[in-house]
């Protein structure tokens, strides 16, 4: 036992060495403090570092942590500053912190994300160590989900957790971070499993089929959400990713400017683009909410309307026969496709979709924002579709001979033939 002044220390163990767990008292106003210290000599300094308080700790768990997480450091010679748990994290912990590094690097992807994990871990168990677990268990996991038809969710759950493993294996040494655990991962268990191979999509809608969907979208032959027509013309008008109409905000719209600023995209470089007059008197005519989305959830209006549900949308409406098969990602390939027919460059309707530039010059040298190309490329793709628009309305008019009178659903059923 040691004492210096009103503080006492009570050294667990005898003799002298060069690391001890130790018990420091200390008289306060109106209580005693003890702490579980583990005590360092280094470079004929004494170092101390916090275990935990006694009695929420007791004598046989302060010295489990001390064997376990500073004996070693000590004896090698390391400072006991650095140290932490040294237990290999669980899977709950990697997925958990695999999710944190998503929402801190503001991927929209986090939600769906944390949900599947959530599952899978359940599945796995919480709290077996991370680095246990084998190929086979993620392939017993994935495959009666494949045998079910979901042959799409089964990939999304083979790369959620190639995608956590991936990063806890980088985080390991990532000296960028400090992660309260450390997994001590050796594999990927999900690395090895094959992916379902991609469908490259080639669907694209030509004037006719563009022109129906279009007229249904502005007057819909059954009670639908507004905000979801409105959305999917957006789309059909703009050529841009369907996450990021649905989440238009006001504070991303430049009325003066006619402008959508977007300073988050998915391949993470900021994007803006002028809107063709069309777009421009459809978004202005729409009343952002009271949380500023434009296209809000019909659910909760404290969030915008999700990818995953304007392809309900459309799906439903597909299977009723009342528009032409296509889906969102089909819409961004018309407007790359139309685009092309108006006049527009590849070039331009590349800088217009955000689409990643591969040559040098434009990765690492170029920050010219091609805004006036982008406003004259917009002015021709408007013109484009207002002649779609007029022309189809002009024959619309002689056929009915009610040149004021229009009916959505005969329109609908005229083009569908």
């Amino acid at each position: 036992m040691e004492q210096t002044g009103k503080q006492l220390s009570l050294v667990d163990g005898e003799g002298h060495g060069t690391g001890r767990l130790v018990l420091v008292m200390k008289p306060m106003p109106t209580r005693v403090t003890a702490d579980w210290m583990a005590q360092q000599w280094r470079d004929q300094k004494r170092l101390k570092k916090k275990l935990g308080s006694y009695p929420s700790m007791s004598l046989s768990k302060a010295r489990e942590i001390f064997t376990r997480d500073f004996a070693d450091m000590i004896q090698k010679g390391r400072s006991i500053k650095i140290a932490g748990d040294t237990r290999p994290g669980t899977v709950a912990d990697l997925f958990e912190a695999y999710v944190a590094h998503l929402k801190a690097s503001e991927k929209s992807s986090w939600k769906e994300a944390e949900k599947g994990l959530n599952k899978i871990a359940d599945t796995l168990g919480r709290n077996r160590p991370a680095r246990d677990i084998e190929p086979d268990e993620v392939t017993d996991i994935i495959r009666p989900i494949y045998e079910r038809g979901k042959r799409s969710m089964a990939d999304h759950v083979r790369s959620y957790i190639r995608s956590a493993y991936s990063w806890g294996l980088k985080s390991e040494h990532d000296y960028r971070t400090a992660s309260q655990r450390r997994f001590r991962l050796v594999y990927n268990p999900a690395a090895g499993i094959p992916t379902e191979p991609k469908k490259v999509g080639t669907r694209w809608l030509d004037e006719e089929e563009f022109l129906r969907l279009y007229r249904w979208l502005e007057c819909p032959d059954a009670p639908v959400h507004p905000p979801y027509t409105r959305a999917v013309r957006i789309l059909m008008l703009t050529g841009q990713r369907v996450e990021e109409i649905a989440r238009l905000h006001i504070d991303q719209w430049d009325a003066k400017e006619r402008i959508v600023d977007w300073s988050k995209t998915k391949n993470g470089k900021p994007h803006a683009i002028p809107v063709p007059d069309i777009a421009a008197e459809l978004i202005e005519s729409i009343k952002p909410n009271a949380h500023g989305w434009f296209f809000p959830s019909a659910t909760d209006p404290t969030k915008p309307v999700s990818h995953g549900t304007l392809y309900s949308f459309m799906w439903r409406q597909r299977e009723r026969e009342v528009i032409p098969v296509v889906t969102n990602r089909d819409l961004r390939r018309t407007w790359k496709t139309l685009a092309g027919q108006a006049g527009l460059s590849k070039e331009i309707r590349d800088r217009i979709q955000n689409h990643t530039l591969q040559d040098v010059s434009s990765k690492s040298y170029d920050r010219w924002s091609y805004m006036p190309e982008k406003r004259a490329a917009m002015k021709k793709w408007n013109a484009f579709v207002q002649a779609m628009l007029s022309k189809k309305r002009s024959k619309l008019t002689k056929k009915k001979h009610a040149p004021n009178v229009y009916d959505a659903a005969a329109e609908t059923t005229q083009q569908a033939a």
